[in-house]
């Protein structure tokens, strides 16, 4: 292994070091197994092209609290650990690198802490945990070459677990394949393709945010998506009358009642207010009120209509 220490890091020093191959947390997007990030999110965060995410709370509270989960895993454990004040890379994985949380002393071992929401207690149900955290742990052992991997959660609130995972070398061939093939992408300076993710459709707002007037592409290489697009937004369709149909039937059956219930379902149908602001009345009798206050943005509409002649 190659150690890149990071205790004389700036914050964008360690960032730009991230930047330069795929990381524990990229891992899992770049297999699909991630439901916050996908392929193309690393990919444009990999090329600079988009800037690093703000630090969430929750992001910030795995932080503060990692320390306290590495303890709560030695006093449950009896094992010992130690923090990994540095970057690892591995001569055979050009293309990866691993940002330990901490080693297990005296193990070819590490340890990854985690720490979630009360609300995914669930994820952890009969001893499982998400498969992002799978193939972090997997990737780092990629990486680091050791043989097992421990796992610590603190559920806030709830739980503290822990888990042992074992080097699987049939996943870890398997996942050095995938990201090998999506680092030429970033090597090659390719886009790879997008994907139906809310996270490809922010990115792609971000990338192109602004189109050349009058300029029009030739889509007859994407005309079969075009056709996709098309039988699935007519299914839409006919599956959101049928869901709309449901809806009246049950309102119709409920008429002036607020709650219905039945063996696995609870409908309610409860009364509202919304308060907004009149805003073409305020335009009218306080037009320098609103000048103040009125806010302009910029946005590209996507909109598809078909020819049906053609089509």
């Amino acid at each position: 292994m190659i150690r890149t220490s990071t205790n004389n890091m700036t914050h964008e020093q360690w960032i730009e070091a991230r930047r330069s191959s795929i990381g524990g947390s990229d891992a899992s997007a770049i297999v699909g197994l991630n439901p916050y990030m996908t392929q193309y999110e690393v990919w444009a965060s990999k090329m600079g092209l988009i800037q690093e995410k703000p630090e969430t709370e929750a992001m910030r509270l795995g932080h503060d609290l990692e320390d306290y989960v590495a303890k709560r895993f030695e006093e449950a454990s009896g094992k010992r650990v130690h923090r990994e004040n540095a970057i690892l890379r591995n001569g055979h994985f050009p293309f990866a690198h691993a940002n330990i949380d901490r080693r297990i002393v005296g193990e070819k071992a590490g340890l990854e802490c985690k720490t979630t929401s009360a609300l995914n207690l669930k994820k952890f149900a009969n001893g499982a945990y998400p498969p992002t955290y799978y193939v972090q742990c997997q990737h780092y052992m990629m990486v680091t070459g050791w043989k097992k991997w421990y796992l610590a959660v603190l559920v806030l609130g709830k739980e503290f677990l822990w888990f042992e995972i074992d080097r699987n070398e049939e996943d870890i061939a398997a996942l050095a394949e995938a990201e090998r093939t999506f680092w030429e992408y970033v090597e090659q300076k390719r886009e790879p393709d997008a994907d139906g993710s809310a996270s490809c459709s922010e990115i792609l707002s971000q990338l192109y945010q602004r189109a050349e007037p009058e300029t029009t592409a030739d889509l007859t290489l994407l005309r079969k998506y075009l056709l996709q697009r098309s039988d699935a937004a007519s299914q839409i369709a006919t599956l959101q009358e049928t869901v709309s149909e449901c809806d009246n039937r049950i309102k119709q059956f409920l008429g002036e009642t607020e709650t219905g219930t039945c063996d696995g379902y609870r409908v309610t149908w409860k009364n509202g207010t919304r308060t907004g602001i009149d805003t073409k009345k305020l335009k009218a009798d306080r037009p320098e009120i609103y000048q103040e206050y009125i806010k302009t943005t910029t946005f590209r509409t996507f909109k598809v209509q078909e020819d049906k002649e053609e089509t």
